[in-house]
């Protein structure tokens, strides 16, 4: 390709992931797909026009949150993240792991917290809300465990207090095999409530 060629599309994918990354950030938008088009779609771009990778998406999320939301973002980060660890202490006898946003520091006001839980009886999970009265909506949800294999596992989500819990059920044996990450394509990275605690007493860009 030629060099100049290359520099234009180089710049196209930069200016589609800044302005996707501001409607992640200003309007709630959580599908990296659907605000990449919309964000090509906003700068007038055509239809085949190269889109950018979800890690540039990131990566521009991150510079969007430093340079505009830095003082918010990260009181909300340390609210969210102080709400994941009363959450994983709740469902302490499920092996709770923290994901996401939340755990990777680019979570704000329109983010849920996500958690794995891991058992072999499904019910155990239905009883713990149950016992305290909280309703759930329940679902399933595709994961990627590599390049070839995906599978379905029950979902649920609920509210509490001002916060949006997002539960992921796998089998007890999930522990040892995280799904892929949609951003790095990667196995996805997964905390402990040690782990969380520790970043909690860490300086606030932990």
């Amino acid at each position: 390709m030629h060099r100049s060629v290359r520099g234009r599309n180089d710049d196209s994918r930069r200016r589609i992931a800044v302005e996707a990354a501001r409607l992640i950030a200003d309007h709630g938008m959580r599908d990296y797909h659907a605000a990449k088009v919309k964000a090509a779609s906003r700068l007038g771009f055509s239809a085949d026009t190269g889109l950018p990778r979800n890690s540039e998406i990131e990566s521009a999320l991150r510079e969007h949150q430093r340079l505009f939301q830095s003082q918010t973002q990260t009181a909300i980060l340390v609210r969210l993240r102080s709400a994941a660890r009363d959450a994983m202490r709740f469902f302490h006898q499920l092996e709770p792991r923290l994901v996401g946003a939340v755990l990777e520091g680019t979570a704000d006001e329109h983010s849920a917290i996500c958690l794995h839980l891991f058992t072999d009886d499904m019910t155990s999970v239905i009883s713990l809300l149950g016992e305290r009265g909280i309703p759930y909506q329940l679902h399933d949800r595709r994961v990627r465990l590599d390049a070839v294999t995906d599978t379905r596992v029950p979902a649920l989500e609920f509210t509490a207090g001002a916060n949006t819990i997002d539960l992921t059920v796998f089998p007890r044996d999930g522990l040892r095999q995280a799904p892929l990450d949609r951003i790095t394509e990667r196995p996805m990275r997964r905390a402990s409530i040690d782990t969380l605690s520790r970043l909690l007493d860490s300086p606030p860009d932990a």
